[in-house]
């Protein structure tokens, strides 16, 4: 065989051939690649049909929105019908013509493989975000300078084990009174706010922003008022707290894609940094904006509505994006990071039957609801104590503070119940032991619940105050006499 060969390359025909034949291997060789594209067919309302790729859902696209020009519009799968592929843009589309080409999102060499990137984003995380503004495509919007020697990570990471998880076991001190001593949140927890607008549950958040004790604080502004999330970063938040954050702005003025991503983008920054064994506190508002976002994807892309004008697929995405939160896998060492998660829920009409809230509700470790009565009445933080709950509270206090705690909700029920009553003196006095008590106790009880705004009360200055209020001796007499 050998010496057929060597016959044929000393044949100056053949050799010839076979010379013509490495140029044009060289020649393909050198040659630029060509990159895939498809072709946009339709263009209704959000979404937008492409056909001639194949892509998986959440694969990132360029869509060329002006032909002959480095211009193009960035734009995520949510969806196929056969080889059609549903498109959402994320930025601005005008001008946009029939049959615009579409490309895949190009891969930088070495970040990751082809499969992993088709599958969504990789953006920027660890420290050098600290202080830092960004939107929901990890772009920073603060003028700070660049962050491309941060280093990347997927947005979508696979669940966490719940056996694997720690347990809540160690209280969290957020700063404020009335949650430290009164609805206890430990370390890992999963909170709800639920607030109607204008209550004053921005201002909470600020306020836990700069006293909860913990090392790095994610705050995800997702569909909030664009003059919002520069009030929030610098008269609620302030410097001190933005210091130790990572805020990742989404305002309602950019494309719902954008929104979902945005909070998916702050819940994996807290787990980035709970990797790293730290502990985190996330504050996301609101869930409901996010739900929304969802909602407008989802119908959008033909999904039938369900409750209340909501698909199902916006059930399925709340319990997906909060259980993301929560205590970390326990390291070697023994330590382990925590995400504690404060969401705000909007209650339309200070409705707390609202299917979001409704399901909120049953997702989460407690909620804190805030009533538009007394935040009318100039009572901050206007904590309705008796419609908010803690569920890992009991875990976190011994028997003496639970007692404690259920005397103090006990009274401040049994005076709420009669106050119209006392109000036009119809009450006389002697008639009721344990009333006549929660009258005497009423002005300490009001005073425990509220706090200034710039006044920040550790849990040690909590657990004082109550006993302060209910001493040992008293709570024997009142429990036996109760």
């Amino acid at each position: 065989m050998a010496a057929d060969l060597s016959d044929a390359a000393a044949n100056p025909l053949t050799h010839g051939w076979l010379a013509g034949l490495d140029q044009a291997v060289s020649r393909l060789r050198t040659a630029p690649s060509s990159t895939p594209s498809g072709r946009v067919t339709r263009a209704t309302g959000l979404v937008l049909e492409a056909t001639g790729l194949r892509l998986p859902v959440g694969a990132a696209c360029r869509i060329e929105v002006n032909p002959g020009h480095p211009e193009y519009a960035a734009a995520e799968v949510v969806g196929f019908n056969g080889h059609t592929l549903y498109l959402m843009p994320q930025t601005d589309i005008s001008g946009l013509p029939p049959g615009a080409r579409v490309f895949a999102e190009e891969v930088a060499a070495g970040t990751a493989e082809v499969d992993a990137a088709l599958r969504g984003r990789r953006l920027p995380v660890g420290d050098a975000l600290l202080g830092r503004v960004l939107d929901g495509a990890g772009h920073p919007l603060d003028d700070l300078g660049p962050i491309d020697d941060a280093p990347r990570a997927a947005l979508n990471t696979p669940p966490v084990n719940p056996l694997s998880r720690r347990p809540i076991d160690s209280v969290l001190d957020v700063g404020v009174r009335a949650i430290n001593g009164m609805l206890t949140v430990g370390r890992g927890q999963r909170m709800g706010l639920f607030a109607g607008s204008g209550v004053g549950k921005s201002m909470l958040l600020g306020m836990m922003a700069r006293y909860t004790k913990a090392e790095v604080i994610v705050v995800g502004l997702i569909g909030e008022r664009g003059r919002e999330v520069k009030d929030f970063i610098e008269n609620i938040l302030g410097p001190e707290g933005l210091a130790r954050s990572v805020v990742v702005a989404a305002p309602a003025d950019v494309s719902p894609l954008l929104r979902l991503q945005g909070a998916a983008y702050a819940t994996r920054l807290a787990e980035y940094f709970r990797d790293q064994g730290r502990d985190v506190l996330l504050i996301m508002d609101s869930l409901t904006r996010y739900a929304m976002a969802q909602r407008e994807i989802a119908l959008a892309i033909g999904e039938p509505p369900a409750t209340k004008g909501y698909p199902p697929s916006v059930f399925a995405k709340l319990p997906m994006l909060v259980e993301r939160a929560g205590n970390g896998k326990v390291r070697e060492d023994g330590s382990y990071g925590s995400i504690t998660a404060f969401y705000t829920v909007l209650t339309e009409g200070d409705d707390q039957q609202d299917p979001i809230a409704d399901s909120a509700r049953a997702i989460l470790d407690g909620h804190v609801v805030l009533s538009r009565s007394l935040a009318e009445s100039g009572h901050y933080p206007a904590i309705d104590i008796e419609a908010s709950i803690s569920r890992a509270m009991t875990a976190l206090i011994d028997n003496t503070r639970f007692q404690q705690v259920s005397r103090f909700k006990q009274a401040l029920s049994r005076y709420q119940r009669n106050r119209d009553l006392i109000a036009v003196g119809a009450y006389a006095p002697g008639n009721d032991p344990q009333l006549d008590e929660a009258i005497a106790l009423h002005p300490q009880l009001a005073a425990f619940l509220q706090q200034d705004l710039h006044q920040n009360v550790s849990y040690e200055q909590a657990v004082a105050h109550l006993d302060s209020i209910f001493p040992m001796a008293n709570r024997h007499v009142s429990s036996a006499t109760a």
